[in-house]
């Protein structure tokens, strides 16, 4: 072998043994975790959407598209949720009040396979009137009015929805939701980007649970306000993070909260439960690490509004 040979030979050995590192390094970070969320697929003006077929969806985190290895529509025995009615304490007596009704007729309208806890939202933590239950009767008998600005209310309604999430949900259903009533305002923070709402969309998306909400209102002036925007920001900032819908209409109290809650009852019925194939970080893969990673949706039918949380949380590799 000539002298040029073996020099070519041991530059082209040393530079595999130089790559091989990376390529394993490569390697690893290659490897995937199922992550599972809930997805609302809806037609016009909250009208149920035709079905939705797995080779029509596609996901993607940042420009990075996934894997969708399951796709199928939350019923029957792949239908179990876990609906969460919060109501702020500190809402208006006669506003909200006079909504019990309705939010009974709600309550028992749901599907034999929901469990509906009801809770209320005081001290910054929450107050369990019913716990999750499908006993529909037990869950409507604890409504009651809220206490209204004289006792109880929550220093921020942000914390308390943090509280439930954290502390108070048991594990179980694959849907986790929230139906939230409030008129959005931090009492800790009112300004247009309180730390404390940021909080509360950050621990949903952990926790995995999607968040509604029917914004209650107030005088004519507060909605005008500064403060009043910012409150109804606040509950968007929420729904939109958590892939769930607010309710609104305009600045002031609704007259009936029954066509919000129909439109709900169309979404809670129109999901489906997305699985990916989540590619691991460095980080995820050596530590063990759980970290939050943007999602987006997007569905081959064009003409349909599709709802899922903008992060969701991924595991890290199991030890």
């Amino acid at each position: 072998m000539s002298s040029h040979i073996r020099v070519f030979a041991a530059v082209l050995s040393c530079a595999i043994l130089c790559a091989a590192p990376s390529a394993f390094s490569q390697a690893s970070s290659s490897s995937t975790v199922p992550v599972t969320t809930t997805v609302t697929v809806l037609g016009p003006k909250f009208t149920p959407a035709p079905p939705i077929a797995k080779q029509d969806v596609t996901a993607y985190s940042g420009k990075e598209r996934l894997n969708v290895t399951r796709w199928v529509p939350a019923q029957g025995q792949n239908g179990a949720l876990q609906l969460a009615v919060v109501i702020d304490n500190d809402a208006s007596q006669l506003g909200v009040g006079s909504q019990l009704s309705d939010i009974k007729s709600f309550i028992n309208l749901q599907s034999p396979n929901t469990a509906v806890g009801l809770f209320y939202a005081m001290y910054g933590t929450v107050e369990v009137a019913a716990p999750f239950s499908a006993n529909r009767a037990a869950v409507t008998k604890a409504l009651r009015p809220p206490l209204g600005l004289a006792s109880g209310e929550s220093p921020s309604i942000y914390l308390s929805l943090s509280d439930l999430v954290k502390k108070h949900w048991p594990s179980g259903a694959a849907r986790r939701e929230v139906l939230l009533i409030s008129n959005g305002v931090d009492q800790l923070d009112r300004g247009p980007e309180s730390p404390y709402v940021q909080a509360a969309v950050e621990d949903v998306q952990k926790a995995g649970v999607v968040v509604h909400t029917i914004y209650t209102g107030g005088s004519i002036r507060f909605g005008a306000s500064l403060h009043g925007q910012y409150a109804q920001a606040n509950l968007e900032e929420l729904t939109d993070g958590s892939g769930g819908y607010g309710f609104f209409e305009g600045i002031t109290a609704p007259v009936s909260f029954a066509p919000y809650l129909n439109q709900l009852n169309t979404v809670l019925h129109n999901q489906y439960l997305l699985t990916v194939a989540m590619p691991l970080t460095e980080k995820e893969t050596e530590k063990g690490k759980a970290e939050r990673r943007a999602l987006e949706v997007r569905l081959e039918e064009r003409n349909l509004e599709v709802k899922y949380p903008k992060q969701v949380l991924v595991p890290g590799a199991p030890k």
